[in-house]
């Protein structure tokens, strides 16, 4: 299984954005901060979820 960095990337840079927008965690760099982990944590899990289905 390898782990595709663009997908990690991308993730990262969509939910930082979104969550820039989101007001209530605080300032702006930790609601990016936040964002970006979250969207680390799903591009990593994605392939490691489509291999137990079997897609």
């Amino acid at each position: 299984m390898s782990i595709d960095a663009t997908a990690i990337v991308w993730y990262a840079a969509i939910c930082g954005s979104l969550s820039a927008l989101a007001p209530s965690f605080g300032g702006r760099a930790l609601r990016l901060a936040i964002g970006a982990g979250v969207g680390i944590v799903a591009a990593t899990l994605l392939p490691l979820l489509k291999s137990l289905i079997g897609s």
